[in-house]
């Protein structure tokens, strides 16, 4: 039983995203799509346990979703209107009834590249907030709970829960079409639509919860929409800012779990494993972006460019690391931007240093229950001889986090204490 549940939440977790974006393609309503989506994902939850996981759980989901489809066509209204529709044009070309269901199987088999890229879009209805665009984004395509999604925005499950829902009525009553907008609308919702695609690769780089430290399904599809993206506003330079900061972090991917699929930090990281053609993609979307004039992706980007270039995290430019994070926190002021700018000084200037910049960050509201701020007052209370204050710490950390992965990871940290001098979180 655990095991079959354990087999739909992964399946979920991969697929849901391309499955909302077929069925919104079909049905044309955002909200119906989800509704067929989890109606899948119930029906899994109850067969699996007793009839055993499917040779292939992504196309059983699909299927049953395909067949709940049509059972909801059959249902409605414009079904007849549709059914009418086809006879008459079959009448004129001399064919065969066609089954409806074989339509509505054609329809979902057929889709094309940038379905999610439409409902990225249409996710993102200039009649939302960028809040409710974000937290809706994420739980279609990111398939995210709604609790994981309150900790990834560092916000209440009440708060993303009502967001979620008045975003779903909005676009209901709005009947929001699902689509890209022609390219002189594109700029009203491009903003919304890069920072959920960032938010999306984070999600993928580094799971807020699950057994899993990465999910990199969610990091290729993020790939794949800023290159789209950047085939639609080529001259826009946080298209390619954000293009090269997610290549760049990419890379380090196949380096970021050990052949156990233990989490590794940057600190610890083969280099030997990231990806060299991803690096160099990354380096020229940047210099693209830094021509046409960049801003904050951009700088993201220059950041993880001086890990990129290079050789051990001994040669990393801290100090230009350090000095990007302060010009980042004057276009983006947030708390993380201040905590990763925290261990930027840690590595440059020593961990007094850097523990003098986190220990403000505690009294932030939106930093409470956020694992890495005591992970990285542990990893500098324990280069600075703090051992058992580094202990708390790391337990706090283990405590607070929702990633199995992550939670084993400081826990084993808080058992090498007093040893080495412990490996600070990945700026």
């Amino acid at each position: 039983m655990r095991t079959s549940h354990a087999a739909v939440e992964a399946v979920w977790r991969i697929e849901s995203g391309r499955l909302v974006a077929a069925l919104t393609r079909v049905t044309g309503d955002f909200g119906a799509a989800e509704d067929l989506a989890q109606d899948a994902l119930e029906r899994a939850l109850t067969q699996w346990p007793a009839d055993g996981i499917p040779d292939h759980p992504a196309s059983w989901l699909m299927a049953t979703a395909k067949h709940l489809a049509v059972d909801r066509y059959r249902r409605q209204r414009n079904l007849t209107r549709k059914l009418a529709e086809l006879a008459h044009r079959q009448t004129a070309v001399g064919l065969e009834e066609e089954d409806p269901m074989r339509t509505v199987d054609d329809e979902l088999d057929t889709a094309i590249p940038d379905d999610l890229l439409r409902l990225i879009f249409t996710a993102c209805h200039p009649a939302l907030t960028i809040e409710s665009q974000v937290a809706l984004t994420l739980r279609t395509l990111g398939g995210l709970r709604t609790a994981e999604i309150a900790r990834a925005l560092l916000v209440s499950d009440t708060t993303i829960g009502q967001r979620i829902s008045r975003a779903k009525r909005t676009l209901a009553d709005r009947q929001a079409r699902f689509e890209v907008p022609p390219v002189e609308q594109l700029g009203e919702r491009l903003g919304a639509v890069l920072a959920v695609i960032y938010l999306i690769f984070n999600e993928g780089y580094s799971a807020s919860a699950g057994d899993t430290w990465t999910r990199p399904a969610l990091c290729h599809d993020a790939l794949r929409l800023a290159r789209l993206l950047a085939h639609l506003q080529p001259r826009q330079p946080e298209v390619h800012g954000l293009g090269a900061l997610l290549d760049l972090q990419a890379s380090r991917i196949p380096a970021r779990t050990g052949r156990a699929g233990e989490a590794v930090l940057l600190a610890d990281q083969d280099r030997r494993r990231w990806d060299r053609l991803l690096i160099r993609r990354g380096l020229s979307s940047l210099r693209t972006a830094e021509d046409l004039g960049g801003g904050p992706y951009t700088v993201q980007a220059a950041i993880a460019a001086c890990h990129a270039r290079a050789r051990t995290v001994a040669d990393t430019d801290w100090p230009r690391v350090a000095a990007l994070y302060t010009v980042l926190s004057y276009l983006t002021p947030s708390p993380v931007v201040s905590l990763n700018r925290a261990v930027a000084v840690g590595y440059a200037d020593g961990p007094a240093a850097g523990l003098a910049l986190t220990d403000p960050l505690r009294d932030e509201p939106a930093l409470a229950g956020y694992p890495q701020l005591p992970a990285v007052r542990a990893t500098f209370l324990a280069r600075l001889g703090r051992v058992g204050e580094a202990r708390q710490e790391f337990a706090a950390a283990a405590e607070q986090t929702g990633n199995a992965s992550e939670r084993r990871l400081y826990l084993e940290q808080a058992e090498r204490l007093p040893g080495p001098t412990g490996r600070l979180p990945d700026p």
